[in-house]
């Protein structure tokens, strides 16, 4: 597979000629959807969710389809059998891809904010996008998608994170509001001098792409 980092959390997978793509929301750059055959939404928090975006990209192509939890497939509205709401233990492809359903709530901001639905998506049995949420899910996981600046984590989340999922490569995602001093912040941590995870860190700039696959580590 390749792996294409766009804006803040989305990012697109790429394989036999086939596009899927993930979380393309309000800080994603418009060329993220260009030629997908299938998208996948894990809530509905404007940063991962573009409801004008997904249909302006389901006007132009009658064939794209869309899965998600039920909150956002209930604001696609319009769209028919071309949106499918799942939940954790589902499982599916969507153009091409082995996709599983993991987890179901986003995770805690403060006590008294309401949590909403946050579900995670595994592909190929390869990568995992987690959505806003640290879900370790119950399979193995070779490229993790690593959330790494949120109000409800913290750096010390990130690391034991990273060492409970053991991925062979974690992918900086959800990223958009850090500038330069705090993506090298939390790349010094992640990285090699940090306290130490078993998996590789890696930072991709918007636009660039690169293969994904290989086994996870054993913790």
């Amino acid at each position: 597979m390749q792996l294409t980092k766009f804006g803040h959390a989305c990012v697109r997978v790429e394989k036999d000629g086939r596009r899927l793509v993930v979380d393309p929301g309000g800080l994603t750059e418009p060329q993220a959807l260009e030629g997908a055959d299938a998208v996948l939404v894990t809530h509905e928090h404007f940063d991962h969710f573009s409801e004008d975006a997904l249909r302006r990209a389901a006007r132009d192509n009658p064939g794209l389809r869309v899965w998600t939890n039920h909150a956002v497939a209930g604001q696609l509205d319009g769209l028919g059998a071309r949106v499918t709401a799942v939940g954790e233990g589902d499982a599916f492809t969507a153009a091409g891809f082995d996709v599983k359903v993991h987890g179901a709530w986003h995770a805690v901001i403060h006590p008294d904010i309401p949590r909403i639905a946050n579900i995670g998506f595994l592909v190929d049995d390869a990568l995992f996008h987690p959505g806003d949420a640290l879900t370790v899910p119950a399979a193995p996981v070779s490229t993790l998608l690593l959330p790494v600046h949120a109000p409800w984590s913290t750096v010390g989340h990130l690391i034991d994170y990273v060492r409970e999922v053991a991925p062979r490569d974690a992918y900086a995602i959800h990223d958009g509001a850090l500038n330069d001093i705090g993506t090298a912040m939390v790349g010094g941590f992640l990285g090699d001098k940090g306290p130490g995870t078993p998996s590789r860190y890696h930072r991709l700039t918007p636009g660039a792409t690169v293969p994904i696959g290989g086994a996870r580590i054993t913790p």
